[in-house]
């Protein structure tokens, strides 16, 4: 008997918006981040983001920097302000329903997204989703680094972290119905591993790649 996953995209997905744009806009408000232009790039890289063609380790080196003096305690406190202040007021009503719908039922979830892991989890796990994977950072003396750890959920790392998740967790991909849900073309390479494909407010070029069968709403 087949056992279905729910597989979450974060931003634009479940958020309307995106908590790295997100977080970096509340970092340049509390005077954390003073670099001139900081947002400006950050807009510019995003957009790449949007049309597939950003590098990730451009990205994190440019957002990260400003982060790497502060210690992880005082990443924490930031995080989860931003979080609670910011963020959660921009999930989607229809995400929420569809939560606690698949809640009531003891549905597995999972989140996926290629923002960082600090932000990621406290995110997902607000909204009672208690599984989620975001891109892994090294650590040095206690502090964050750039530096990928192991593999990025990013285009096919979304894939590989995936399998990586079900075989830590015994799960047999084959016993498996896997519901994804996303509204990136950065995500083509988890549609295609899924069973069944959700589209959220899909970006243009993911709705112009959506193959037939592939189920769209506008939240």
């Amino acid at each position: 008997m087949t056992q279905k996953l729910y597989v979450f995209d974060m931003d634009d997905t479940l958020l309307d918006g995106d908590c790295s744009m997100i977080w970096n806009e509340y970092l340049v408000e509390q005077g954390v981040v003073t670099e001139p232009g900081f947002l400006e790039q950050d807009r510019a890289l995003m957009q790449r983001y949007s049309q597939g063609s950003m590098s990730m380790e451009e990205y994190l080196a440019f957002s990260l920097q400003p982060l790497e003096r502060y210690n992880s305690e005082q990443l924490k406190a930031w995080v989860i302000a931003c979080v609670n202040e910011r963020i959660l007021p921009r999930i989607y009503p229809q995400a929420r329903a569809l939560i606690q719908d698949l809640q009531d039922i003891d549905a597995p979830m999972l989140v996926i997204s290629a923002s960082v892991r600090f932000l990621v989890e406290p995110i997902a796990q607000a909204l009672g989703i208690n599984h989620a994977l975001g891109i892994d950072l090294v650590e040095a003396e206690g502090k964050i680094t750039p530096k990928i750890k192991g593999i990025a959920s990013y285009r096919e790392g979304k894939v590989q972290r995936l399998e990586q998740w079900l075989a830590e967790c015994g799960l047999d991909r084959e016993q498996l119905e896997i519901h994804v849900y996303t509204d990136s073309i950065n995500d083509m390479p988890l549609c295609r591993y899924a069973d069944q494909v959700h589209l959220v407010n899909p970006c243009p070029l993911l709705a112009q790649a959506a193959h037939s069968g592939w189920q769209h709403y506008s939240w």
